[in-house]
């Protein structure tokens, strides 16, 4: 029901799930159909599908963190430093498009994987700043749609496209070697393990949950990628919107990162700014802040959505705590 899109840490533009908190002053924004698309390289666009994602607006353009267009494809950018490398120009018969420009590109064209892949595959991405302002973000790109997901990379040697069969993505390393690392786990479960350790020695069963000893536990990303794919794969979500969305949060509330617990030196850290997901039937978005645990949503269709001008929702920060009595 939901698709994998989510964003937990943050740094710059997608900057999210990166590695220094800046503050953009993010928003959950809806773009209508008729916004007018102003692309560095590539032909502008008056006429897209409607997207609905988090972002922060900049000259009147929304930087999306990560997005859900009208058709249910659904896109996020993560913190991807080292690794990342764009280019100063477009090869020949290729568009064009700065890594800013990422997400609003393909959802506002494309409606399902199929067809963001063969829009992609055509692609360079442009080392190209959004301005004097905002540093180029290095990010690799995931794209989901209810059926299927693939990620996308732009290293040294070009642009690579990785089908995703766990549909879940962190920052660091390239998703092949984050994919690879599964192999280290391949001995865990969510049931009860056999004894192997040794022929003829009793070992107890002293605990609920014991089949998933070896499940890191740090705040790598390596590590955060094997504990949301094995809660995500592992996981059974009720039949309703709320419990499935409210699964969805308990998922990402595994590999979330405390304020602290990350130093980054200088007093600064790194920590789970905002978590969200799409419900990509209905177009209806969900996020929680760090400071606020309560669930907040944002229905695309409650817009014009024939319109030609965004509107934004500042994220809901304070805790939000009901008395019972």
């Amino acid at each position: 029901m939901c698709t994998a899109i989510s964003y937990q840490t943050r740094d710059h533009y997608f900057g999210r799930n990166l590695d220094l908190e800046i503050s953009f002053g993010e928003s959950v924004v809806v773009t209508p159909r008729h916004y007018h698309w102003h692309f560095r390289e590539a032909a502008d666009r008056d006429d897209s599908y409607a997207i609905i994602g988090m972002a922060t607006v900049e000259d009147n353009m929304p930087l999306y963190y990560d997005g859900t267009n009208e058709k249910g494809l659904s896109m996020a950018g993560l913190n991807f430093a080292g690794n990342a490398h764009y280019f100063s120009q477009a090869d020949p018969g290729k568009d064009g498009i700065a890594s800013f420009e990422m997400i609003p590109w393909v959802l506002g064209q494309c409606k399902n994987v199929d067809e963001a892949k063969a829009c992609i595959q055509n692609l360079t991405v442009l080392d190209t700043r959004f301005n004097e302002k905002l540093p180029t973000s290095t990010l690799h790109w995931l794209v989901a749609d209810a059926s299927s997901s693939f990620v996308v990379e732009s290293v040294t040697d070009g642009l690579h496209i990785y089908d995703n069969p766990v549909g879940a993505l962190t920052n660091n390393p390239p998703f092949p070697i984050q994919l690879f690392g599964l192999n280290n786990y391949r001995q865990l479960m969510a049931g009860v393990p056999e004894n192997r350790f040794a022929k003829g020695l009793d070992l107890d069963l002293y605990s609920r949950g014991m089949g998933a000893i070896g499940l890191p536990g740090d705040l790598s990303s390596a590590s955060r990628f094997a504990k949301v794919v094995f809660t995500k794969l592992n996981s059974k979500c009720g039949l309703g919107e709320e419990e499935s969305v409210s699964q969805f949060f308990h998922i990402l509330g595994f590999v979330e990162q405390q304020r602290g617990c990350c130093d980054l030196g200088n007093d600064q850290y790194e920590y789970t700014i905002y978590s969200s997901c799409c419900n990509t039937d209905t177009g209806v978005y969900y996020y929680k802040t760090y400071d606020n645990s309560r669930i907040t949503k944002v229905d695309m269709h409650h817009e014009d959505l024939d319109g030609e001008k965004w509107q934004s929702y500042p994220l809901l920060m304070g805790e939000d705590i009901q008395a019972q009595n």
